[in-house]
């Protein structure tokens, strides 16, 4: 499977970047990455299309692997986020979790007032 910025290097590499300068090897990479930032905006929206009951079976797997090296993650039922948290293997105590619990309880408050901050009516 190749990326973008893959496709993006080998198609520069197999140009002629002798002939161009620098500013225009830069014009056109920045040419290129504006393309295929489009492609990234529309696959983003299809990922966001996936539910969490999607999620729950790679998620068993990927807790499975990791569980072993002190690592677990979990989608969060508020918020729909995925945490990570790095736990103890022996004493089963959660050393850190990313996003923090604060963090969380914050961003969930900053969603219940979003609505209120400001007001659209004209």
């Amino acid at each position: 499977m190749t990326s973008p910025l893959t496709d993006m290097i080998t198609t520069l590499s197999s140009t002629s970047s002798r002939t161009l300068t620098p500013q225009q090897r830069l014009d056109s990479t920045l040419t290129q990455l504006s393309v295929t930032d489009g492609s990234a905006t529309q696959q983003g929206a299809a990922a966001d299309a996936i539910s969490k009951g999607e999620l729950v079976e790679p998620l068993q797997r990927i807790n499975a692997t990791m569980r072993p090296h002190g690592l677990e993650f979990e989608v969060s039922e508020q918020s729909s986020r995925v945490i990570t948290r790095v736990v103890d293997r022996e004493s089963g105590e959660v050393i850190r979790q990313i996003p923090a619990e604060e963090v969380l309880q914050l961003a969930e408050r900053l969603e219940e007032l979003q609505g209120r901050l400001i007001s659209l009516e004209a």
